[in-house]
């Protein structure tokens, strides 16, 4: 049986959206910009987070344009304490198994969301389904495969994080993840008949402290029970936030690789 690891219900939900916002929506919005993002678009964000990209996407399009932004938890993104743009509307959706909440769109976007779901080549295509013919598909996955350790204070500790960060790619697995998705990306979009598939890579040192290292602690505190059915003791745990604390380590972020296709205009993409 297949399930979301990380539980939006969750109190480490805040921290990861935080992480992820910060660190990586500057090269998200460049990557929606390339794709010709304008005024008067009709766009679909699929995956609210804290809600960050769907407003970011209601201001660029205009009043004359139009976001619905989905998620299958949304209260995250309900909470803000900001003004949303009122061409936006924020829906209560599972990409999986509810009917498409529209059609015709100029853009739809996702940022790690299909990495997690058993059934994402099937949610691809309907991705290129919801597109109007000339429309774009943006997804941005992670390829957790390559996250290269750049300090650390001895070979014990390198160790250490290798061996929790393996141990969470396992339970990602058993909850039906592909933590490998982002690279395999590109060619589910070309498969899906989309042309002018495009893809660029984004990765970024993070230090002990930071905010990105926080992601890493986030992910592995909401994991802890299952991690420690795997033999990742409680020590080996203390001495993983005590590292990824430590200022002297640093780490290659995880790698965001952002792929852009469009539904070609004269024929229905397969």
């Amino acid at each position: 049986m297949s399930r979301y690891l990380f539980d939006n219900a969750a109190e480490q939900t805040q921290a990861r959206i935080t992480a992820l916002e910060s660190c990586y929506d500057p090269f998200s919005r460049s990557q929606l910009k390339l794709a010709g993002l304008a005024e008067g678009w009709k766009c679909l964000e699929v995956g609210a987070g804290g809600g960050s990209l769907g407003d970011w996407l209601g201001q660029q399009v205009g009043a004359d344009g139009e976001v619905t932004v989905t998620d299958i938890e949304p209260c995250w993104a309900q909470e803000v304490a900001r003004p949303r743009p009122a061409n936006l509307r924020l829906l209560r959706h599972d990409i999986v198994h509810d009917p498409l909440p529209g059609q015709d769109y100029d853009l739809v976007h996702a940022r790690l969301v299909l990495l997690h779901l058993p059934q994402r080549l099937r949610v691809l295509q309907r991705l290129v389904t919801a597109l109007r013919p000339g429309g774009w598909l943006v997804l941005e996955e992670f390829d957790c495969s390559w996250i290269p350790l750049l300090a650390v204070p001895d070979d014990v500790a390198a160790d250490l994080f290798e061996r929790v960060l393996a141990a969470l790619w396992a339970q990602l697995e058993k909850a039906g993840a592909d933590p490998r998705w982002g690279r395999r990306v590109y060619g589910a979009m070309r498969e899906a008949g989309l042309e002018d598939v495009t893809a660029a890579t984004y990765a970024e040192s993070w230090r002990g402290g930071s905010t990105g290292a926080g992601l890493h602690r986030a992910n592995i505190e909401q994991v802890e029970g299952l991690l420690a059915a795997d033999g990742i003791t409680a020590g080996e745990l203390a001495r993983f936030y005590a590292l990824i604390q430590d200022p002297v380590f640093a780490v290659n972020s995880y790698p965001l690789i952002s792929v852009r296709g469009r539904r070609p205009e004269s024929e229905v993409a397969r």
